[in-house]
């Protein structure tokens, strides 16, 4: 009786090493959406070069906040998370509108986009920057490769839609986006 509690505890205990159980595969259409700028939806840390042409003190280098928002100096707090870079030029130069310049004329232009996180068996677990085009395997790659305990076959994506986390399973060919957190899991042996 004894080893046939062992034996389910371990069971119970190293099935939660072997990869995400119970979830789909993530969704890789949602991927076609960030191909271009006009449809990259903003969020917390991306980096924004906005330009207000005719006022130098105006243009200049913005982050997204931890809120969502840019600050800029007479327009004051916008919110940013969610818009896609036309709908934030339109926001700014309507708040410009109203009183701060005449017809104003604003850009916005994504600098830098938010990175991606790797956790779990790699090598090197952190912060990477996003690339175009970037695949869980090229990921992986970048993060120094998997750890000799890793399992290769699956791995989990949790990623942010607008106000809504969403987790599934990716293989080495599902492409990642800005924001994504990957997770390695640890093989059974």
């Amino acid at each position: 009786m004894r080893k046939i509690v062992i034996s389910a505890i371990a069971t119970l205990a190293l099935s939660g090493c072997a990869g995400p159980s119970g979830l789909s595969p993530i969704e890789d259409t949602t991927v076609e959406s960030y191909r271009t700028v006009e449809s990259y939806r903003l969020d917390t840390g991306d980096q924004l070069h906005i330009i207000v042409y005719g006022d130098d003190q105006l243009t200049g280098d913005y982050a997204v906040d931890d809120a969502g928002t840019i600050s800029i100096p007479l327009v004051g707090r916008i919110q940013a998370r969610g818009q896609t870079a036309p709908k934030l030029e339109k926001r700014i130069k309507d708040r410009l509108a109203q009183g701060i310049l005449v017809a104003p004329s604003v850009a916005v232009e994504l600098k830098v986009q938010r990175p991606y996180f790797i956790l779990g068996e790699v090598k090197l677990p952190g912060q990477y920057p996003s690339l175009s085009n970037m695949t869980v395997t090229s990921a992986v790659a970048v993060a120094g490769g998997f750890t000799y305990r890793a399992n290769v076959d699956a791995m989990l994506i949790t990623r942010r839609r607008r106000d809504k986390v969403i987790k599934g399973i990716a293989s080495g060919d599902t492409k990642i986006q800005p924001g994504d957190v990957v997770y390695v899991y640890e093989r059974i042996f």
